[in-house]
C-alpha cells in the first residue's frame, strides 16, 4: 500500500539519520544495530511501519542525548535518559513509547534486557471518553465543509472507523449488496468488516460521483484521496480537519477523530446493542469504558 511505502521511507530516513549521529561521535557508527533493530521489529514481531519508523526515532532521540552511540548506554544512562524527558514535559503516553522502543532494541537487537532494569513504564490516568450527542456529531460533519471531509468524518461515526483505518478506505472496499465496508490490515493488522448504513452508503456515492466528476479519484483507487490521487489523505490532515470542524461548530468539547468512534459506541449500547457485537464492530478484543461511556450523556462534558 502507498501509505506503508511512505512510512517505510521514513524508517530508512530514520536509519540514516542514526548513521549520521554517530559519524560525528569518536566510535564507529552504529549503523548495523540501527539496522538490525528494523528487522527485527519486521521478522521478528511483524509490526507495523509506523511502529518500525517510531522504534528508529527513539534510538537517534537517545543518541542525542547520549552524544555517543546507543549500544553503550548502561542502565543508570537509560534512567537517566527517561527523567530528563519526564523533566522535559512528555506525557505518560508519550513517555512509554520511546520506553517500549528502547526495551526492544536493548533486549531484542543487542540481548541486553538488563539495561533497562531502571526504565519503567508509567501507568496512564484512567479517563472516561469524551462523547457526543448525535446533534452536535451532524453539527461537526456539516461543519467540515467539503464534501470529501464530511465524508470522512461519517465514515468515522457511522461506521465506528479509526483515523488510519478511514483513510485506508479503497473504493472496492465498499460492498453495497452485504451493506459492509471491509477494514484491511486495522490495528493489531487484522482484517474486519463494519456495517455500512444505507445513510452513509449515499453520502458516500456522492461524495464518489463528486469525484469521479472532478477527476479527483482513480479508479479501484483511495477513498479519500490525497492532492495526489495516488496516495491517501494522511491522518494528520484528517486530525486536523475534525479539529477545525468541531471549532467551527462551537463544540465546546476535546474533539478528536477518535471522539466520533466512543460516540458511534456509546450511541450503539444506548440503542441496547448487545455490548459483544459493539466489540466485533469496533475490532476490539475486549470493550473497556475508555471505549463506551455508558448512558452516554454521563461521561465528562
Amino acid at each position: 500500500m502507498a501509505r506503508d511505502h511512505n512510512v517505510g521511507g521514513q524508517v530508512e530516513s530514520h536509519v540514516a539519520r542514526l548513521g549520521e549521529l554517530l559519524s560525528s561521535g569518536e566510535r564507529q557508527p552504529c549503523i548495523p544495530c540501527a539496522r538490525q533493530l528494523h528487522d527485527d521489529a519486521v521478522t521478528l514481531r511483524k509490526l507495523s511501519p509506523k511502529t518500525q519508523s517510531n522504534y528508529v526515532r527513539a534510538v537517534i532521540n537517545l543518541t542525542r542525548f547520549l552524544s555517543r552511540s546507543p549500544d553503550t548506554a548502561t542502565p543508570e544512562e537509560l534512567r537517566r535518559y527517561q527523567l530528563h524527558l519526564v523533566d522535559a514535559g512528555t506525557s505518560s503516553i508519550m513517555l512509554n513509547r520511546p520506553i517500549t522502543a528502547l526495551r526492544f532494541f536493548f533486549g531484542v537487537t543487542l540481548d541486553r534486557a538488563d539495561a533497562t532494569a531502571k526504565m519503567s513504564a508509567v501507568r496512564e490516568p484512567r479517563r472516561l471518553p469524551v462523547v457526543l450527542s448525535r446533534e452536535e456529531v451532524a453539527r461537526l460533519i456539516d461543519a467540515a465543509g467539503k464534501p470529501k471531509y464530511q465524508a470522512a468524518l461519517s465514515v468515522a461515526y457511522g461506521a465506528g472507523l479509526r483515523a488510519s483505518e478511514v483513510v485506508g478506505l479503497k473504493v472496492s472496499d465498499i460492498d453495497s449488496a452485504r451493506m459492509t465496508l471491509r477494514v484491511e490490515q486495522g490495528k493489531g493488522r487484522k482484517d474486519r468488516y463494519a456495517m455500512l448504513s444505507p445513510v452513509l452508503l449515499e453520502r458516500l456515492r456522492t461524495w464518489w460521483k463528486l469525484a469521479r466528476a472532478q477527476g479527483k479519484m482513480l479508479d479501484g483507487g483511495w477513498l479519500f484521496p490525497g492532492q495526489n490521487t495516488v496516495n491517501p489523505l494522511s491522518t494528520r490532515q484528517l486530525n486536523r480537519i475534525c479539529h477545525m470542524a468541531a471549532a467551527a461548530a462551537e463544540i465546546n468539547k476535546r474533539v478528536s477523530m477518535h471522539t466520533l468512534r466512543h460516540s458511534y459506541a456509546t450511541h450503539l449500547l444506548e440503542q441496547k446493542v448487545d455490548i459483544r457485537v459493539i466489540q466485533v464492530l469496533l475490532g476490539h478484543k475486549k470493550l473497556d469504558h475508555r471505549t463506551v461511556c455508558p448512558g452516554g450523556h454521563r461521561g465528562p462534558a
